[in-house]
């Protein structure tokens, strides 16, 4: 069976994550389902140059946030995890206090209440308090924050290095088969 795979993509910076997960998500064989918050639209454009259609073009499926009688809004609907890429604060304060006010947001609802991967790249800094409370409440949950901070051991010559080794881990967190991270391999002296 199709690993499923739902994305979410809202107004914080960081849209070329969620690209490269649509991309590395087809590279795997997933079958990829999409939600773009309006915001998400206006960022995409801003930092990637791509507007709605061009997104939605990377994925399987995609939803309007508005479209709450989507396949993606029910527990019946069997998916592997769900990511959002980026996540901005006022999504995961939705999230974390269950505010299903959109598809994107109830699809986060969904995956939490079937105990599933939801993954959370959230984007901002510092932190605040209300933040970092709204991480705690999301993680008691069973969400992962998963803040796409660089990693440098692995000697990244590029921003593209940055952001494939983040998606690898994603992946790997969300149960992606297939998914390759580069391990720590430990300090030689």
């Amino acid at each position: 069976m199709t690993q499923r795979l739902v994305l979410g993509i809202t107004g914080a910076t960081g849209a070329a994550y969620s690209l490269r997960l649509l991309r590395r998500g087809r590279e795997l064989g997933l079958e990829t389902h999409l939600i773009i918050t309006p915001s998400g639209v206006i960022n995409a454009h801003h930092e990637l140059g791509l507007d709605r259609k061009a997104l939605e073009a990377e994925a399987s499926f995609a939803y309007a946030p508005g479209d709450i009688g989507a396949c993606v809004a029910s527990g019946s609907f069997a998916t592997a995890a769900m990511v959002i890429a980026p996540c901005s604060m006022k999504t995961l304060a939705s999230v974390a206090h269950g505010f299903g006010d959109n598809l994107l947001t109830r699809a986060a609802d969904v995956t939490l209440k079937e105990r599933r991967r939801l993954i959370l790249m959230v984007r901002e800094t510092p932190f605040n308090l209300a933040h970092l409370r709204n991480m705690v409440a999301a993680t008691e949950m069973g969400a992962i924050c998963f803040p796409p901070l660089p990693a440098f051991y692995h000697h990244p010559k590029s921003i593209d290095e940055l952001v494939n080794e983040s998606v690898e881990r994603v992946l790997e967190l969300a149960g992606v088969t297939g998914a390759q991270p580069k391990a720590w391999g430990g300090v030689k002296a």
